[in-house]
């Protein structure tokens, strides 16, 4: 720094001289004032006058910057005013105006509003927009699209266009589609109807849906014919000494739930032969359902089935298989495999006082109990725990309440067919 820098001294009174007071408006706070305007895109010539109007209704006791006005100008082509409605407030910030007197040196200022105009042409002012169709639009949208969209965009566009449905055109078949389908409705069945034909082509046995009692639903002669009934060995039964020797007379003697119930059919003080008979038909259904690929081989089948009349044995293969139309040979298919078993299932019913223990069941035939269920559900049947009156009315122990049986319950119902939504 030079000496000469160091030596000057500042001058109290020239710079004081120099510095202006600054003071706030004395006028009321509430009296019309400065106002603070922006012109976003088209700025007025200098000369254009403006004019503050107050909303009714306004608070004119409040600041004149906090009023609701409007602030309003036009030109020979064109209207400036108020955006919004209203001049913008923003929390935390105001705007002042300052207006300095160079004679006192000072500057009052006053708090503002700040308006932001908007603009409106005349010569467009009455002028109501075009309104566009769906159509116009979609159609200038497919343009776009076909102009400047990509290879998938293009295909949804032609897409759209085949599978566009001309309303005009069906206007003159509408009434001829509407009277085509009315002909067709009028032959389909009703709902008692559909019910009906649905019911009577179960593969279940004949049954009586009258029924009052469980045991009134499926008759034994229509599951059995009664020469075969007749036919069924069971003389054999009276000279053996133990359960083993029973079990060794039976066509099929691997089912648990087979000798559970001709252990219960022996301990009672005379057994029941219709029962008994039932059972052994049981077994050999079973033995049938298990040797299913020797049906064809009648000779097979019957030294599998040892012990079984050949009229027991023809009757289930006429009625459980099919022959095939090309080789003329006999074979179990899958419906005539679920009528075997609806047929077995419901003489279950019969033997177990109309309660079975389908776990037990499914067990012996190695099949998944779902399927089992749903099988003894198509008889009428639900599936639950006996509650323990249940229990003693069948002679059943008490820790059989925690197994599920299927119970057949009457008047009879059946399931109800599921109906399967569409996917989208």
């Amino acid at each position: 720094m030079s000496s000469s820098t160091i030596g000057k001294k500042r001058k109290r009174g020239a710079e004081d001289a120099e510095k202006a007071t600054m003071k706030f408006s004395s006028q009321p706070a509430n009296q019309v004032g400065p106002v603070l305007v922006s012109f976003p895109s088209l700025a007025p010539a200098q000369s254009t006058s403006f004019q503050c109007y107050g909303k009714k209704g306004r608070d004119k006791n409040a600041p004149f910057e906090s009023q609701s006005t409007i602030v309003a100008g036009e030109t020979e082509t064109v209207e400036f005013f108020t955006a919004d409605s209203g001049p913008l407030s923003s929390t935390g910030c105001s705007y002042i105006v300052g207006v300095h007197d160079k004679r006192t040196n000072t500057t009052t200022i006053r708090p503002v509003p700040l308006h932001v105009l908007a603009r409106q042409v005349k010569a467009l002012k009455n002028l109501k927009p075009i309104e566009v169709s769906t159509e116009e639009r979609m159609e200038l949208r497919n343009n776009l699209g076909e102009a400047f969209g990509t290879k998938k965009a293009k295909a949804a566009i032609r897409a759209r266009e085949r599978n566009r449905v001309d309303i005009d055109a069906m206007k003159d078949v509408a009434g001829h589609l509407q009277d085509t389908i009315m002909q067709n409705t009028d032959t389909l069945p009703t709902a008692e109807e559909a019910k009906a034909t649905a019911d009577s082509s179960r593969l279940i046995p004949p049954y009586n849906a009258d029924a009052e009692r469980p045991q009134d639903v499926y008759a034994l002669n229509d599951i059995i014919p009664e020469a075969e009934l007749n036919a069924l060995p069971i003389n054999a039964f009276k000279s053996a000494k133990t359960h083993e020797d029973r079990y060794g007379l039976l066509p099929f003697n691997r089912s648990d739930w087979v000798k559970l119930q001709l252990r219960l059919i022996y301990s009672a003080p005379k057994p029941n032969k219709t029962d008994l008979r039932v059972l052994y038909y049981i077994s050999t259904m079973m033995g049938l359902l298990k040797n299913s690929r020797n049906v064809d081989d009648k000779d097979a089948l019957q030294h599998r089935l040892h012990g079984v009349p050949p009229i027991v044995v023809d009757g289930l293969i006429s009625r459980f298989t099919e022959k095939e139309r090309a080789t003329n040979k006999v074979k179990m298919t899958p419906q005539t495999e679920t009528m075997l078993l609806a047929y077995m299932f419901a003489l279950c019913l019969r033997i177990d006082d109309y309660a079975s223990d389908t776990e037990s069941i499914a067990h012996d035939l190695s099949m998944p109990p779902k399927r089992v269920n749903d099988l003894f559900k198509s008889l009428g049947c639900t599936i639950k725990k006996l509650t323990f009156t249940e229990l003693k009315e069948r002679g059943l122990p008490d820790a059989a309440a925690e197994t599920k049986r299927a119970v057949l319950k009457v008047p009879l119902e059946f399931p109800k067919s599921r109906v399967k939504r569409a996917r989208r």
